[in-house]
This record gives structure tokens, sequence and C-alpha cells, in this order.
């Protein structure tokens, strides 16, 4: 069973990994969407991360299909006991606007159609889906603020922001008496991405690259990415296992290293390099609380039991070899 942690700075009691669930309601459909969120239920896990654009992507499916599947099966639970986070800002791809959407009215559009597509009257944790740099920091820490005082949110959080911008908005929200950022949702797994590859597929700013800053700011840090999108699991199976799209993605020789690191220290253990690769933000210093995919209630099953692997700092180091 997940066992959980308040979130730092909030009153929320969190499970130690967050299900993400960007294939649920298009990929998924709503039945096997159930049953994979029963699981994780059934298993302790009550941490789910969505977001107003998942889905979007599908010209015919339902605007919001992600949320839509969370709101659905949300309604044959007590809304009490799930902390639900999803995010707002990003490009609006049914409406073909790639502009940057991160400013007060476009944020606030997002958070309502959140709210509907949930079926629920308060998020938990909203987050900035991403960021822009011409918006003033204090210009979304008042609208955030206003949410929350509204009972929109209860707390937020930023992704895809870079450590120098987080900072400078905790800082105003500090200043002025506010609430500022609780937590961060950043790129970070074991694989180090190729980052042109990465950035073409809308990755950006991995953390062990550029959030050094951060890593001793106090908050709690929510990986997206927690499994390397499944790379090192795959290679366990061969190199021809692996999709060229995610080689390319992937491979380059500090992940050479880090699979054959992650295979000898999932060897001591008895364990496999998929619950490895999950260990490894788990064990991180500070509050890291990882999400993660699955596209079947075993998958659950199986990431879960990653929570039960306790790693040294000689083994994160080992692992983060290149």
């Amino acid at each position: 069973m997940l066992s959980k942690v308040m979130l730092a700075h909030t009153d929320l009691s969190v499970s130690r990994v967050c299900y993400g669930t960007n294939t649920l309601g298009w990929s998924i459909d709503q039945a096997h969407s159930n049953a994979i969120l029963d699981t994780f239920a059934e298993l302790g896990g009550n941490f789910i991360d969505t977001a107003r654009s998942y889905g979007d992507w599908i010209p015919d499916g339902p605007k919001g299909a992600s949320e839509r599947a969370v709101g659905a099966w949300l309604k044959g639970r007590r809304r009490e006991d799930f902390v639900i986070g999803t995010k707002g800002g990003h490009f609006d791809m049914r409406a073909g606007d790639y502009r940057n959407r991160v400013n007060a009215m476009d944020v606030g559009s997002d958070l309502d159609e959140s709210l509907d597509h949930l079926g629920i009257d308060t998020i938990d944790l909203y987050w900035l889906h991403m960021d822009n740099p011409e918006t003033p920091v204090a210009e979304l820490i008042d609208f955030l603020n206003e949410a929350k005082a509204a009972g929109k949110i209860r707390w937020f959080g930023a992704s895809n922001w870079t450590d120098a911008r987080v900072l400078e908005a905790n800082e105003y929200a500090e200043a002025n008496g506010k609430t500022g950022f609780v937590a961060v949702e950043p790129f970070w797994g074991l694989g180090k991405p190729n980052e042109q590859s990465a950035a073409q597929a809308g990755y950006q700013l991995y953390f062990e690259d550029h959030g050094d800053k951060l890593k001793d700011a106090g908050l709690a840090i929510v990986p997206y990415c927690g499994q390397s999108r499944g790379y090192f699991g795959m290679m366990e199976k061969g190199v021809d296992a692996v999709p060229d799209a995610l080689k390319a993605f992937y491979d380059n020789p500090a992940n050479a290293l880090r699979f054959a690191a992650a295979k000898t220290v999932a060897a001591r253990h008895g364990a496999t390099v998929s619950e490895v690769v999950l260990a490894y933000l788990l064990n991180q210093p500070g509050q890291v609380i990882p999400i993660f995919g699955a596209s079947s209630p075993a998958r659950i099953e199986e990431s879960i039991k990653a929570t039960a692997l306790t790693l040294s700092p000689a083994e994160l180091a080992e692992l983060a070899v290149g």
C-alpha cells in the first residue's frame, strides 16, 4: 500500500507517487480508465495529475478528454479522498491557438473549463502548464491568489518554469503577503534527454541541468516523465524494442552508462530496472513525488513496487553517471 506525505507548505496529504492521466479519455476509454484509477486508489493512491489540454491533439475527441475521464470516475468516489491537480495556460490546440496563453485572462478561461470538465468545485493543486516571460510574475501571482480566495483552487504550482522565474514569483508573493508557488512540476527522470529532440517534442528544462536553484528552495518537486517514458524498461528487452522516436529522445552515451548502472543496482536489490528508474526520484533529497504513467491496472501495480525500494546516496550517485 502507498504511504502518504503532507505536500510541503500545504494541507494536502498525497500518495508517494502521482498518477499521470494524459492518455485517459482518448487513447484509453472510460471503462479501462476506471479500472486503472480503481487500482491506483485500492493501492492507496490519491494524487492524480491531468491538464486542460490533455487529449486536445485528437481532432474528433472531446475537448479536455483526460479531465473528463477523471471527472467521470470521480463521480463514483468521495471527492475528499483525492488530491486532483490540473494545469492551464497551454496552447489551445483545438482552436489552433499557438500563442503563449500564460496570462490572467486565458488561464482564467482554462481554469473555469477544467472545473467544468472535472465536475468539481475546487482544484486542489493548480499548475501553470508553461511560462510566459512577457507576463509579469505579479500578474500571475495576483490572479492565482484571487482564484484561491474565490475557492476555485486550494494551492498552485509552476510547470516548465525556469528556476529564476519561480524564485522571482515567490519573492513577490512573500513581499506582498500573498501565497506563492508551493511546488514545481519539472521534466525529470533518470534518462538524460537529447535536448534538441526533447525540445521538438515539447520537453524543456531538464531538471538536473536547469533546476539547481530550486533543489534547496523547500518546494515540493513533482516531476513528469518520472519513468523516462519507459526507455530503460524497453532497453531491458533489447535495443530493437525501443521505437525510433524514443531512441532519438534518449539514445546517448550518458544513458548507456545509466542503463548499465540501473541493471547493476536492480540486481543488487532483486528489483527490476523500471523500479530502479522510479526509485531514483523517490529517494532524492527533499520532497520529490514523481508522476508515473500506466496503461493498465497491472502497470499501476508494477510501478508502485518502486516505492518500497530504498536507494543509498552512493547508489543515487552511481545512477547519475554520465
